[in-house]
């Protein structure tokens, strides 16, 4: 258990401790939970520093962090399903697809072949972070605006045919859900001989 390990670690015990800090309307509880968020995601950078500048490489490592990354997400959206912020079938969509490519690409480097991330996957994780962000920012003013009606000031808007009343959370997170199924396909296409192989 080297110190690259220990970050990767600390990244998936913070994951709860945001998780429970966030929920509370308050707004210095909700400034700590979003500080505990930045430190995980913190020890995302450093850790990978770490184990490439002093050589800490392990098959732990390559298992857990990509894993301890998907936790840290996966818990700020369902909190955010908790506190109203975000709907439950798109962060499930999402939450579903992250584990399942994550679990795909552990058993493959688990048998020494690499599937390695495509750029629209990058910018699948950027669009991810950039949601959970700015929600992230509202969640800290909300209790300063709500005046005791939680989400009471967050507009509806009607979409046309449907009858679907949409937020501006459904908005933030139209590009990330649709990178995430776009990527989460693509993986499946381009891997599918590789995939046989580890689950043949």
């Amino acid at each position: 258990m080297n110190i690259a390990n220990l970050l990767t670690v600390s990244r998936i015990l913070l994951s709860p401790v945001f998780m429970v800090l966030i929920i509370f309307e308050n707004f210095y509880v909700r400034l700590a939970a979003t500080f505990v968020f930045i430190i995980a995601a913190l020890t995302d950078l450093a850790d990978g520093y770490v184990a490439r500048r002093y050589g800490m490489n392990s098959g732990f490592g390559r298992f857990m962090d990509p894993l301890a990354d998907k936790i840290l997400v996966s818990t700020a959206f369902l909190s955010f399903v908790t506190m109203g912020y975000a709907r439950g079938w798109m962060v499930m969509i999402i939450i579903v697809r992250e584990f399942l490519i994550t679990g795909l690409r552990s058993m493959a480097a688990y048998r020494g072949m690499v599937i390695s991330p495509s750029i629209l996957a990058k910018w699948k994780t950027v669009s991810q972070m950039v949601a959970i962000s700015v929600i992230l920012v509202y969640a800290n003013l909300d209790p300063l605006l709500s005046n005791g009606n939680p989400n009471s000031h967050i507009p509806y808007w009607p979409m046309p045919l449907t009858g679907w009343h949409c937020t501006l959370f459904d908005l933030i997170l139209v590009i990330p859900l649709i990178l995430t199924l776009w990527t989460g396909i693509d993986y499946l296409i381009k891997s599918g001989g590789l995939l046989k192989g580890i689950l043949g």
